[in-house]
C-alpha cells in the first residue's frame, strides 16, 4: 500500500513541475515575446508564476 502511494506522489509532483514550467514559459513569452525568457523563466516554474500573480 505504502509503495502505491509513493508511485501517486512521484508522478503528482512531476505533473506540476512540468505544469509550473509550461505556464510559466506562457506567461513570460506573452508578456516579453522572447524565447530567451521563456526559456528562463519556464527554468525557474513555479517561483515565476508566483512572481507574476503578485508583481500584477
Amino acid at each position: 500500500m505504502d509503495e502505491n502511494k509513493k508511485t501517486t506522489v512521484e508522478k503528482t509532483v512531476k505533473s506540476g513541475i512540468t505544469f509550473g514550467s509550461a505556464l510559466a514559459m506562457v506567461i513570460s513569452y506573452s508578456t516579453w515575446h522572447s524565447v530567451g525568457w521563456a526559456v528562463f523563466h519556464g527554468l525557474l516554474s513555479w517561483v515565476y508564476v508566483i512572481y507574476f500573480i503578485l508583481k500584477y
